[in-house]
């Protein structure tokens, strides 16, 4: 009798096990507003020593809250070093897939975390996480409302906000600014040059709430989640010329493919043979390798992934989830698992390539941090700069996305001189980024040991290429052939002592 007890005893707990995974299963369903709201404040709950709720500045246009987790070992704070990462769903309406993969990766970043994760550990510890599954909170509840009326969901209700405006064409088209001065050396954080677009429309409240959190913020990475296709969408979104296609690549170009086959190639099905959402005889985006150059697919001006290239320094890309935009939540497992490692793998890409700080440099140990000092960056490959600068950020910290390579880094500010490096960046995988440091003496110095340049160090995990860059001359007249170096900082006498101290170098 007792034998047969505990038998009972342990079938019981079997399928008690059993009936909490698919009781877990079942749960992923569609969240209205007052739902996602109490799934985030569960998940600060269950994990308030990594977490951190908060709302953007502004509501949507029919006073729903614009709400964000944040994942950190130090929440409600940036500390200095430290990359930031965001990742936006549900900027149309009626595209929920990405609403509840962002929902459901909270819980699962708490709970592995809580379970020791070391992967998740380290990257919680290593990065400031923000998540916001909804940016259009009344687009969700228009197209959810038409399907409880009409048992049906219509390819459009619901795409738009309450003023029938398509948030990713509402941002500043900061792309014709570039188109119009391919050469300027204004390549980058352009949203102050507003005042030279001609036709600049009305910004909607979702739209200023989302400016406002890019430009307060250093993000490194992101990503907006959208669906009715399957792809990873890289920029630029607005084709040159004005054809509905063609390709458009951007200065970082070979980094934005990185970013999206990242993705791509860690989602379960994006990369691979599969059913095409346009019921096409191929897939064309299968065909390479699941990514696409936005304009190429299709041209869109006021988008918000260019719009964060042009206007801070983030590098984002937009992800399609799937073909169908409102699938029914029994389906949301599925899309879990084809999502969830590649949501993972794309938050690291905010350790890509090298980071640092910029700081002054004196007798003294240098502790004082330079803000808005220019990061540029020549690509030693192909000879080539890359026009595209990052800054530093308050406290002189600075990211800089790059592919393996070998590069010349430079650091400039106002009233400094400028320094660089030789840096040969590798891929390291779900590591912290290189660390490449810079620290720059005032302008008005003439002491002829403290260079306008620090050439001296080069920092490289593998072994010098013979003849590629590795001796002081090679280096030196690397700089010397840059172009866009902000020389317009200098005076006269700080351009020609730098170019006799150049000369003094070269003849050594």
């Amino acid at each position: 009798m007792c034998a047969i007890s505990l038998k009972m005893a342990f079938m019981l707990i079997v399928l008690a096990t059993l009936a909490l995974g698919l009781s877990h299963s079942e749960t992923m369903k569609h969240h209205d507003h007052m739902e996602m709201l109490k799934v985030m404040d569960s998940v600060h709950k269950l994990c308030p020593r990594i977490t951190r709720r908060y709302s953007l500045v502004g509501k949507s246009v029919e006073g729903r809250e614009l709400a964000v987790i944040e994942f950190t070992d130090n929440p409600g704070q940036h500390e200095p070093g430290e990359p930031e990462f965001k990742y936006i769903g549900n900027m149309h309406g009626n595209e929920v897939i990405g609403r509840e993969m962002l929902l459901k990766l909270i819980e699962y970043l708490c709970t592995e975390y809580k379970k020791k994760n070391k992967d998740i550990m380290a990257l919680i510890h290593s990065t400031r996480i923000h998540i916001m599954p909804s940016m259009n909170p009344d687009g969700w509840a228009k197209a959810t409302r038409y399907f409880e009326q009409n048992g049906k969901h219509d390819y459009l209700v619901g795409r738009r906000n309450a003023h029938n405006v398509d948030l990713n064409r509402n941002f500043p088209d900061l792309d014709r600014i570039v188109d119009s001065h391919p050469n300027s050396k204004h390549n980058n954080h352009l949203y102050n040059k507003l005042e030279k677009l001609h036709a600049e429309g009305k910004i909607e409240p979702e739209t200023k709430a989302v400016i406002h959190w890019i430009m307060a913020n250093p993000f490194v990475v992101s990503s907006n989640l959208h669906g009715g296709d399957l792809v990873a969408n890289y920029p630029f979104d607005l084709s040159k010329s004005g054809k509905p296609q063609e390709y458009s690549g951007c200065p970082d170009d070979a980094t934005f493919r990185t970013l999206a086959e990242t993705y791509s190639l860690t989602h379960t099905t994006m990369a691979h043979r599969h059913k095409p959402c346009d019921e096409a005889d191929q897939d064309k985006f299968y065909l390479q390798q699941g990514i696409t150059n936005g304009a190429a697919w299709y041209s869109v001006d006021g988008g918000m992934q260019d719009f964060n290239y042009l206007a801070s320094n983030c590098f984002e890309i937009t992800l399609e989830l799937g073909c169908i935009k409102y699938p029914p939540a029994k389906d949301l497992p599925l899309y879990w698992n084809q999502n969830k490692e590649a949501l993972i793998a794309y938050m690291w890409r905010s350790h890509m390539g090298i980071t640092g700080f910029v700081k002054e440099a004196s007798t003294d140990r240098p502790t004082t941090p330079i803000s808005n000092a220019l990061i540029q960056v020549k690509n030693l490959t192909n000879g080539k700069m890359i026009n595209h600068d990052v800054t530093t950020a308050h406290d002189g910290d600075y990211w800089r996305l790059l592919i393996p390579g070998s590069y010349l880094v430079i650091a400039s500010a106002k009233g400094y001189r400028p320094a660089s490096k030789h840096v040969v960046v590798i891929d390291q995988g779900h590591k912290e980024a290189q660390r490449v440091d810079f620290y720059l003496y005032e302008a008005g110095q003439s002491d002829k040991e403290k260079l306008p340049y620090q050439v001296s160090e080069e920092v490289n995990d593998e072994e010098k290429e013979p003849g590629k860059n590795n001796d002081l001359s090679s280096i030196m007249k690397e700089i010397y052939d840059i172009k866009n170096i902000a020389k317009d900082e200098w005076n006269e006498d700080d351009v020609e002592q730098f170019r006799e101290t150049l000369h003094e170098l070269m003849d050594e």
